[in-house]
């Protein structure tokens, strides 16, 4: 008889390690607490709109398509790429906006014309990104964090100086264009720091943006999140919404099972996707790996303040991808890392999936999600939404030379509070634990408890951190450790490891 796994949470994470242990010979069931699939990668309709409650950005996408290739598949099998030209917009000010292209020669060139003999030096930035980018996917990432060895490498080993840098300072080194500053340290708020705070080895994630692309797979986000549903159902994983576990049940220190709707449900072995935090909240204190102290002295990434609005006619000088950096990012930086608060004057994203995919909102209608990063934590009423609403709405008209507040049919909000809600997330953190120094590969929480027996984790608050490429990863680590560690068909996994 098949060993009998729980996976807990049904984010991008679970899916990945649900499909790796059902692929190697278990009997996989996934509890989520939502009435729908996806975690924070969730879909919310209204009115003929259509939009990602979460993540946004297709970056990466050599990563999705080896998931896909693991079971011998491709990512078209399940859902239509389409990569952005622009990938996005720059905001800084009224007329004044970069865009940048979907290549790096068009890149160079924009570079070039805002900075005299920046595109050179820009070509040099991208050839240590790219290597740091191979270093990083054939050699780092998919290591399960569980020795500092791990990142000891011929390749590392020569390369120290990128690990004990931080990419603002490589940056500064070589750009004095404060607005082609802001664009190259833009990719690592990705990983939920300061680029201050951020080692350069992490510039890797410029060459996702720049080398690789910004994609959109149509429908959105979400359709990656059903396409692994319909992978993971395939290989016979069975997958129950509206299932919030209780608890987590031990006995002689070994998991046998969780409360699920104030039912045992008896597993050979648990994962938890969701927040790890709250996972450990789930078992009786004396099984716990980190105390309360633990978990708040970690720099976590941002929680978000969150708007899906829907406007009654298509909007102007916008692209799918906009970032306005209009307003000081050091100042809103301190306000979400240092003292924790509100910030004055906000920077924010905005996309607007219906200039690219017709289907996300109704004919000559827009589709508009706005994000705020703030600090995990802070208050949140539906004051400081509706104040923090008029603030970027305003700006955003007068950057985007428009008027739009009297065209919004609809406007939901997204904030703290939801996010611990939903999906019990630590302090309302929207992304996670941040990927500083000391807060890298086998420094983060482990992916197997060490004081439970058969119980593991997944997900970005342990490796190899946050976002969803890293999610993918992080569910085909753990499932390749229950493999190996208890003698089942490991090859499938391990081998592509």
């Amino acid at each position: 008889m098949n060993k009998k796994i729980i996976i807990i949470g049904s984010g991008f994470s679970s899916l990945s390690a649900a499909c790796y242990l059902a692929q190697s010979g278990y009997d996989v069931s996934v509890c989520e607490k939502n009435d729908s699939v996806g975690g924070r990668a969730r879909q919310f309709e209204q009115e003929g709109f259509t939009f990602d409650m979460g993540p946004s950005w297709y970056w990466m996408p050599d990563v999705f398509e080896k998931f896909f290739n693991d079971f011998g598949k491709k990512t078209s099998d399940y859902y239509q790429l389409t990569k952005l030209n622009p990938a996005y917009k720059v905001i800084f000010d009224q007329n004044d906006e970069i865009t940048i292209g979907d290549n790096l020669d068009t890149i160079y060139e924009t570079f070039e014309a805002v900075e005299k003999g920046s595109s050179d030096k820009l070509k040099k930035f991208i050839a240590t990104a790219k290597d740091n980018y191979q270093i990083a996917i054939d050699k780092l990432v998919y290591r399960p964090g569980i020795s500092p060895l791990e990142l000891v490498t011929s390749e590392t080993i020569t390369r120290l100086n990128r690990f004990f840098s931080n990419i603002s300072k490589e940056i500064r080194k070589e750009f004095k264009n404060e607005k082609l500053i802001k664009i190259l340290e833009f990719p690592v708020l990705f990983l939920g720091a300061k680029p201050s705070a951020t080692p350069s080895f992490y510039s890797f994630m410029n060459y996702a943006d720049f080398g690789l692309g910004t994609w959109h797979p149509k429908g959105g986000m979400f359709q990656v999140i059903q396409g692994m549903v319909d992978l993971a159902k395939s290989l016979g994983v069975q997958i129950h919404t509206n299932a919030d576990v209780t608890k987590i049940e031990v006995k002689d220190g070994q998991c046998t099972g969780i409360n699920v709707n104030n039912t045992f449900q008896a597993a050979d072995m648990v994962i938890s996707g969701a927040d790890y935090h709250h996972t450990e909240t789930l078992l009786d204190k004396k099984y716990r790996q980190y105390s309360e102290q633990y978990w708040e002295k970690k720099v976590f990434a941002p929680s978000s303040l969150l708007f899906y609005v829907g406007f009654d006619k298509k909007l102007d000088n916008i692209e799918h991808h906009n970032l306005f950096f209009d307003t000081d990012f050091d100042q809103h930086a301190k306000s979400i890392y240092d003292d924790p608060s509100w910030p004055e004057e906000p920077l924010f994203y905005a996309n607007f999936t219906s200039k690219t995919d017709r289907d996300t909102a109704p004919k000559d209608h827009e589709n508009g999600f706005f994000l705020i990063p703030l600090a995990p934590g802070i208050e949140d009423t539906p004051e400081l939404r509706a104040q923090y609403f008029n603030k970027i709405i305003t700006r955003f008209e007068t950057l985007t030379n428009q008027k739009v507040q009297n065209n919004i049919i609809f406007k939901e909000s997204y904030c703290v509070n939801d996010f611990i809600k939903d999906y019990n997330s630590y302090k309302g953190n929207a992304y996670g634990m941040a990927n500083t120094l000391l807060q890298t590969a086998f420094l983060r929480p482990k992916l197997k408890s060490k004081k439970v027996d058969r119980l593991f984790f997944t997900g970005q608050l342990t490796v190899p951190g946050p976002g969803v490429p890293p999610s993918l990863i992080s569910g085909k680590l753990v499932a390749g450790i229950v493999a190996s560690e208890y003698k089942l068909d490991s090859k499938a996994i391990l081998s592509t490891t």
